[in-house]
């Protein structure tokens, strides 16, 4: 007898979604595995919190060092599909939860919400961290030194428009250290409150995210008024006040002011990158893989900035980044600040300060702490 007109066709589906609720039974059963097991980690998790004693803050838990070791060995341990990225991304969240279960840490940051130091604090800290958002660098600085914010999160290079001056400024005279670094993937987009580029007369936007949108810029709009205020978060709020204002920014001051992209992004160079500092009150014990961070004056004489880099090449030391900043202690008088390869306890290192302490004016370590991770 033949089978029935579409008979095989209709097994064929029946298979496939028997296949289908397989597939989806074996997600389900591996979603209660992570879940048991994330519940686990944070009963351990909250057990060593108890053997470390009656602390008194969340900062005295939180160990940066241990944490960078921890998301090495995840990027070791990865053979995909995802990336690197995102699986310390995953981890770094559920590291931010445990440690939230003793007490949140307090991060301050550039304001206002929405900011491109927003999304830095939260791809460093996760979002179980609270953030504090502040008017200006030097707040920031200032909170962390009176023990209102456990860390700060400031900007301190970007790839395509250099060094940001009033942070290193704020280290000449400030004794807090740098306890890490965040380097952050920056992605400008031209946001309204319309979403229609015809609209546009006006861009809001940090004098930095106007320089790096330039082509853009002169390409798409140009007779719009290029207006720069404090921040890419402030550009939002303003654009979300008018039809005819548009702010370039990022997706995440988008979503906080509830504004269309009208496009992006539309940096002028791919690459575009900002490198933050986390700032802090103690110098780190060492991770396995850190960056040194010096604040050096020179003495007023010949071949002054020769003696200074000369002991880290004799002790075999890397240097990183090296950047000269008007000292305020008298005029022409410069301090260089240095970024360089390992940690201050290592052999070399301690060698290389004890031999550049003896040519300069002044020594000071800001902070030895991991390299950026993903």
């Amino acid at each position: 007898m033949a089978a029935p007109p579409g008979g095989r066709q209709d097994g064929a589906v029946e298979t496939g979604a028997a296949a289908l609720a397989e597939v989806r039974a074996r997600i389900d059963a591996i979603d209660r595995q992570i879940q048991d097991l994330i519940a686990e980690r944070a009963r351990f998790a909250h057990q060593v919190g108890l053997a470390k004693g009656p602390l008194r803050a969340a900062v005295e838990y939180y160990r940066p060092e241990r944490e960078a070791q921890v998301l090495r060995r995840v990027v070791d341990r990865n053979d995909g599909p995802l990336s690197d990225a995102e699986m310390v991304r995953l981890f770094r969240e559920i590291m931010s939860a445990c440690l939230a279960q003793q007490e949140p840490l307090k991060i301050g940051f550039l304001g206002p919400q929405g900011t491109f130091s927003e999304q830095a604090v939260r791809k460093h800290f996760g979002h179980s961290a609270h953030g504090l958002p502040l008017a200006s660098i030097e707040e920031v600085f200032n909170e962390v030194a009176a023990g209102s914010a456990d860390f700060g999160v400031v900007p301190v290079e970007n790839s395509g428009q250099g060094t940001i001056q009033s942070t290193l400024d704020m280290f000449l005279t400030s004794d807090l250290r740098i306890c890490g670094e965040v380097e952050l993937r920056i992605h400008q987009h031209l946001l309204s409150r319309t979403g229609n580029l015809d609209d546009i007369e006006r861009v809001y936007s940090h004098p930095m995210s106007l320089a790096q949108c330039q082509a853009w810029l002169r390409q798409h709009l140009p007779g719009a008024e290029r207006i720069p205020v404090s921040s890419n978060a402030e550009a939002a709020r303003r654009a979300r006040l008018a039809d005819d204002a548009a702010a370039i920014a990022g997706e995440w001051a988008g979503h906080v002011y509830h504004l269309r992209r009208i496009a992006g992004p539309i940096e002028d160079r791919p690459d575009n990158t900002t490198r933050f500092l986390v700032i802090g009150r103690d110098l780190l014990p060492p991770s396995g893989n850190d960056r040194t961070s010096l604040l050096v004056s020179v003495k007023d004489q010949p071949g002054a900035l020769y003696q200074v880099l000369s002991p880290l090449a004799q002790h075999g030391v890397s240097m990183a980044r090296i950047e000269s900043r008007p000292s305020h202690e008298g005029l022409w008088q410069y301090a260089f600040f240095i970024d360089i390869q390992g940690h201050v306890e290592e052999p070399a290192v301690r060698a290389a300060l004890a031999e550049l302490a003896t040519c300069a004016a002044r020594v000071k370590v800001l902070g030895s702490y991991p390299l950026a991770i993903a």
